[in-house]
């Protein structure tokens, strides 16, 4: 068994401002927490946490400067974590829990060089690229929760999960800031599908997009919901109750992606509802 880093004891919880970033009230991350298998609950508080960090630091407002000397940093955090010498408390925070173990968080300095290649400005040369770039990015952190929960694993399940989920929120929030990447000089989707479908650097820009990039962002989406439909339609019944806020995080993702997302107090509910409706069918 992998020794546990030497953090692992008598840690207070997470710090309020870090809880806040990682899980905003009525986000898609706060009702799959709130949902959760009550040990995946901590350690996916700690995960999100993380995530938000880097994923600030991915945003095209972020100067690109500030946003590599600061992921540098992160991953030299990385590091330290996996060696038992981490110094942030989010990563404190995640080396408490009931099963971390040092061999679980190398996938998050694996993330961490991901968020690196993303700032670089062109992530996915080729459509194949998406998944490995999609599984390092996001269901490699995902995973981590649920390793280091204390909770049993069923890792064929939780890989496919993750894997489709991950997918699938990539797509998702390049389809939703794609003209802002574009402006900050970044091209988010593949560039052999761009160039495929005819797709230009200023069709990326255009307030209207011409009809060979609409009909590129369409087959898009589409692509985005089917692993999205993956994750809630193919996860064994037996894995679903350990599994079910992955189940929430896809329901609701499917549902944003088709332009239902809102900030009115009937959105939020609707939301709400469709996760909590989401995680009683899982343990049905």
């Amino acid at each position: 068994m992998a020794a546990r880093p030497r953090q692992a004891r008598n840690l207070k919880p997470l710090d309020a401002a870090f809880t806040a970033r990682a899980i905003p009230p009525g986000s898609a991350r706060h009702w799959s927490q709130v949902f959760a298998a009550a040990p995946l609950r901590p350690p996916l508080l700690g995960i999100y946490a993380l995530l938000a960090e880097w994923q600030s630091l991915l945003d095209p407002a972020t100067e690109r400067t500030v946003a590599q000397l600061k992921l540098a940093w992160w991953h030299e955090e990385m590091v330290r974590l996996v060696a038992g010498a981490a110094v942030h408390p989010i990563s404190l925070y995640l080396a408490s829990q009931p099963a971390a173990a040092a061999t679980h968080f190398t996938l998050l300095k694996t993330a961490v060089e991901a968020a690196m290649l993303e700032i670089s400005g062109v992530p996915l040369e080729l459509g194949t690229q998406l998944g490995p770039h999609s599984e390092a990015l996001i269901a490699g952190p995902l995973r981590v929760a649920s390793f280091i929960s204390g909770a049993p694993t069923h890792r064929t399940a939780l890989q496919q999960s993750t894997q489709a989920l991950a997918i699938a929120q990539y797509l998702a929030r390049t389809l939703r800031d794609y003209r802002r990447e574009a402006a900050s000089g970044r091209v988010p989707f593949a560039v052999d599908e761009l160039l495929q479908a005819g797709v230009e650097n200023a069709d990326l820009l255009a307030t209207q997009p011409p009809a060979h990039l609409q009909s590129y962002l369409e087959s898009t989406r589409r692509r985005a919901g089917d692993h999205y439909a993956i994750v809630l339609q193919a996860t064994p019944p037996a894995d679903r109750p350990l599994l079910r806020h992955l189940l929430v995080l896809a329901a609701l993702g499917r549902k944003h992606l088709h332009g239902t997302r809102g900030n009115s107090g009937l959105a939020s509910f609707k939301d709400m509802l469709l996760a909590w409706k989401t995680a009683r069918n899982a343990v049905a």
